[in-house]
């Protein structure tokens, strides 16, 4: 395959003239880059094989989810499994080992569930890709890298429609760093073969959101959009009819937890700017601690109230559709966050998107 060739070249030539930044890093980082990639991907691929597994088409159909969207998931199961075959490809011909898959544990129980972690998974996957960008030094490798991150794109919308969410809540993609999105898959992974080369990055501790301090019972409850899509109808199995991601005994709400134990959390109120939001971090949080929220291009922090293990803050206009949350030490500066000030996090929540007026 031509870009196996294209990739292979460029990740043997970093491997033998790296940068003095390179070598500080301890490794190439194209090489690097490459590695976690495949991490990501192989989990991706696992936690579609297992529930395409697990759940059939009938079963899909009983959520209220027809035969359709039911294919439409296998395409995204073939392309997870195409960007495994790609990366492995590649690390192989360049003389580097590819690392091989982990073991996984995912907390979805039924149909719903899963497309709910799914349309999460896919945007954390999204974000990874983005966020890595700036690292790739070549630019072969780089448009590779810009493939692959357009179809996690897609998939992203195509599942958070499903859900149903705004397919693109904000007109920007959201970039995260390596150690935050290592934190957050790390978090499904309980084992990996002993042969995997070590990736340079360590877990942040969790942090969870929290839905009962969030939504007290006098919040204004959720209401969910009716959209296309082939999601579910109003009154089928799989509607969403207010209070989270999913009606019923298994919604997983709004908020997500990252962390050691990502048990996604009820969620019965809106996550609107100007509203409150409490997260319990695993952590120490330091006096004058804030809530550092990533969505789209932007960053902003909010001085928290800390009370304990429990930060809370206002959620800032910013907010919208999948935002990604951190406890820091310092206010982030320059639409930057200092790593040595990350505290906690990242936890996941669901910033309500707010139609305005369209100027045409």
């Amino acid at each position: 395959m031509k870009f196996n060739a294209i990739l292979a070249g460029t990740i043997g030539a970093g491997l033998v003239a790296a940068s003095p930044v390179d070598k500080r890093q301890g490794t190439n980082i194209d090489a690097t880059v490459l590695q976690f990639a495949l991490t990501l991907e192989h989990l991706e691929n696992a936690f579609y094989v297992g529930a395409l597994k697990k759940f059939s088409e009938a079963d899909f159909s009983k959520a209220g989810y027809d035969a359709t969207y039911y294919e439409d998931l296998r395409r995204i199961a073939e392309d997870e499994q195409s960007h495994v075959a790609l990366l492995t490809s590649a690390l192989s011909a360049a003389g580097v080992t590819p690392v091989e898959p982990c073991q996984y544990s995912f907390p979805y129980t039924d149909v719903k569930s899963f497309i709910t972690l799914s349309s999460v998974l896919e945007g954390v996957g999204t974000s990874a890709y983005l966020g890595g960008a700036p690292l790739i030094t070549s630019k072969d490798y780089l448009t590779v890298a810009g493939s692959i991150l357009v179809t996690e794109a897609l998939h992203t919308s195509y599942q958070r429609a499903a859900v149903p969410e705004v397919p693109f809540a904000s007109p920007y993609g959201t970039p995260l760093d390596p150690t935050s999105v290592f934190t957050l898959a790390g978090a499904f992974i309980t084992s990996c073969p002993a042969t995997n080369a070590a990736l340079p990055f360590v877990p942040q501790p969790a942090l969870a959101y929290n839905a009962t301090e969030s939504c007290p019972k006098t919040s204004t409850r959720r209401s969910k959009r009716s959209i296309l899509c082939r999601a579910p109808k109003p009154g089928s199995p799989g509607y969403n009819n207010g209070g989270g991601y999913n009606g019923g005994k298994n919604e997983t709400g709004n908020g997500w937890n990252g962390g050691d134990h990502p048990t996604p959390e009820p969620m019965a109120c809106e996550l609107v700017a100007g509203g409150n939001v409490v997260f319990t971090a695993n952590a120490t949080i330091p006096a004058g601690a804030y809530v550092t929220f990533v969505s789209g291009l932007d960053v902003a922090s909010v001085q928290g109230t800390i009370s304990g293990s429990n930060i809370a803050a206002q959620i800032p206009a910013i907010a919208l559709g999948q935002t990604y949350v951190l406890i820091t030490s310092a206010a982030a500066a320059g639409g930057k966050i200092d790593p040595a000030t990350v505290v906690a996090g990242p936890a996941i929540i669901e910033g309500r998107f707010q139609f305005s007026p369209f100027n045409a």
